[in-house]
C-alpha cells in the first residue's frame, strides 16, 4: 500500500507546534496525490489547510490501542512524535520512567525518590527474561548478568544522556543490583566496598549545576570483575574528562564540587581546626557561582557519608587528613591576594594569611610560592631568564595550580579506590 493512501478522513497525525512541539490533528477530508493542502481538523475544533505534498505528508498517529506501550518497537508508526508522546502518557499519566526501544531502555528523570528500587524489587527481577518483565533498570542489569554467567562472556552497559537525565543514579543502581544478586557470605564485603566507591567519586567528581544538583563533571568506565561462580570478586575504575576549570570557575548558581562545600560545613569540628576553614562564602573558589548551598542537602552529613566510605574502603585515618589539608589548602590558594606592581609586575606578600596556611599544610616555603607564584623561569640553551608576570597572569598561574593539584588528587584518590577493589583472578569473567 502507498504511504498516501493512509492519509484518509478519520486518520490522525502529527503536526509541529511552536509551543508543544507537535500536536494532534484528524485528517477531515482523503487525501489524494497531487494534493496541495491535507484539510484538517485541530483537538480545539479549528479547521486547518495543511501544505503538504507528497514527500512531505505529516507523520501519522498510532491507534489509542498501542498509546502506552512499554516498548516502542510495538508501536505502527515509530518516529520523533510517536516517541515523545508515549513517553508523555507513561510519564505524567501512567507515572512509569521506564520504557523500553527493543533491547535500550529509556529513562526519564523524575527528579524525586521512588519507591521502585527496593531488594524485593531486585529479587523479583532476578533470574527472568528482560521481555517478561516491567521495563526497569534492574531488567537491563538482570539481563546483563544473565548472559555473562551463561555464556562466560563480557557484557557492557553504556548509560547515555544529557546533563540530569539520571545517569549517575542508573549506573548506581545497576551496580547495586549486581552487588545483591551475587552476594555470598564469603565475599560480602567486596560489594560492600564496590558500592562505597560512588559516594567518594560523586564528591570529588561532582557538583551542582544550573540543570543537576548532582551533576557528575567527569566520565567513568567502571570493570565488575566475577568469579566462576558468579560472585563479584572486585572492580576497576577508569576516569576521564574531569572538568577542571570547575575548581576556580563556577557559572552563577553553580557551586564547585561537593568536596569543598562538606569540608566547609565540617570546619568547626575538633579535627579539621588545623585547617583554618570557614563557611564556603568566605572562599573564592566556593562562592564564585553565588550559590553555596544545595536545597534539602546537608553538607555535613555528606562529610559525614564521605568519610564513613573512606574507611569502608580501608582508607585510615592519617591519609583521609592527607586528602583534606590538600583540599583545605587549594581553598587558601584561591583567597591569596596578587598585587599588581606598575604594569608589568605583581607581587604576593610573604605575611598573606591564606598564603601561610597553604604553605603550612603543604610543607612549603613560603617566600618561595610568593615568587613563583608572580614570575616565571625561560631557560634557553645559553641562559636562565626570570621574567615578571602581571597581576592578571600570576592570577591565572595561582589558578593553574590549584586545577593541576586538584586533578592529581583526583587521580590519586581514583587510584586508591581501585587498589581497594582489587581482586586475585587469573582472567576475569567481567
Amino acid at each position: 500500500m502507498a504511504v498516501a493512501a493512509l492519509y484518509t478522513q478519520y486518520n490522525r497525525v502529527w503536526i509541529p507546534d511552536p509551543e508543544d512541539v507537535w500536536k494532534s490533528a484528524e485528517i477531515a477530508k482523503d487525501y489524494r496525490v497531487g494534493d496541495k493542502v491535507l484539510r484538517l481538523l485541530l483537538e480545539d475544533g479549528t479547521e486547518l489547510d495543511y501544505s503538504v505534498d507528497a514527500g512531505s505528508l505529516p507523520p501519522l498517529r498510532n491507534p489509542d490501542i498501542l498509546v502506552g506501550e512499554n516498548d516502542l518497537t510495538a508501536l505502527s508508526y515509530l518516529h520523533e512524535p510517536a516517541v515523545l508522546h508515549n513517553l508523555r502518557i507513561r510519564f505524567a499519566e501512567s507515572k512509569l520512567i521506564y520504557t523500553y526501544s527493543g533491547i535500550i531502555l529509556v529513562a526519564m528523570n523524575p527528579y524525586k525518590q521512588l519507591p521502585i528500587y527496593g531488594d524485593a524489587i531486585i529479587h523479583a527481577y532476578s533470574g527472568q527474561n528482560m521481555g517478561d518483565m516491567d521495563p526497569h533498570i534492574f531488567a537491563v542489569a538482570e539481563e546483563a548478568y544473565k548472559q555473562m554467567a551463561r555464556n562466560n562472556k563480557n557484557q557492557s552497559i553504556i548509560v547515555s544522556g544529557e546533563s540530569g537525565a539520571g545517569k549517575t543514579v542508573s549506573a548506581r543502581y545497576a551496580m547495586r543490583y549486581f552487588a545483591t544478586v551475587s552476594k555470598s557470605n564469603s565475599n560480602a564485603h567486596v560489594e560492600d566496598k564496590v558500592l562505597a566507591s560512588n559516594p567518594i567519586t560523586e564528591a570529588v567528581g561532582n557538583a551542582k549545576t544550573t540543570r543537576n544538583d548532582n551533576s557528575s563533571r567527569f566520565g567513568k568506565y567502571t570493570e565488575i570483575s566475577f568469579d566462576e561462580r558468579n560472585q563479584i570478586i572486585g572492580a576497576n575504575m577508569r576516569t576521564y574528562l574531569l572538568e577542571k576549570s570547575r575548581v576556580v570557575f563556577q557559572s552563577e548558581n553553580e557551586r564547585n564540587y561537593h568536596i569543598f562545600y562538606q569540608l566547609c560545613a565540617s570546619a568547626q569540628q575538633s579535627e579539621f581546626k588545623h585547617l583554618k576553614l570557614g563557611s564556603a562564602e568566605e572562599f573564592t573558589y566556593t562562592r564564585m557561582g553565588g550559590s553555596t548551598v544545595i536545597e534539602g542537602v546537608s553538607d555535613s552529613a555528606g562529610m559525614e557519608e564521605t568519610r564513613k566510605t573512606f574507611a569502608l574502603l580501608g582508607f585510615k585515618e592519617d591519609f583521609q587528613m592527607d586528602v583534606f589539608k590538600i583540599l583545605a589548602a587549594i581553598l587558601h590558594l584561591g583567597n591569596v591576594q596578587i598585587t599588581a606592581v606598575g604594569n608589568e609586575r605583581s607581587a604576593i606578600s610573604v605575611d598573606d594569611s591564606h598564603l601561610q596556611v597553604f604553605c603550612e599544610l603543604l610543607g612549603l616555603e613560603r617566600g618561595s610560592v610568593a615568587q613563583w607564584l608572580c614570575n616565571r623561569k625561560i631557560i634557553t640553551t645559553s641562559e636562565t631568564v626570570v621574567k615578571p608576570m602581571t597581576r592578571a597572569q600570576a592570577a591565572n598561574a595561582r589558578d593553574a595550580l590549584a586545577k593541576k593539584v586538584y586533578a592529581h588528587l583526583f587521580d590519586f584518590i581514583v587510584e586508591r579506590i581501585n587498589q581497594a577493589l582489587q581482586f586475585s583472578a587469573l582472567k576475569p569473567l567481567m
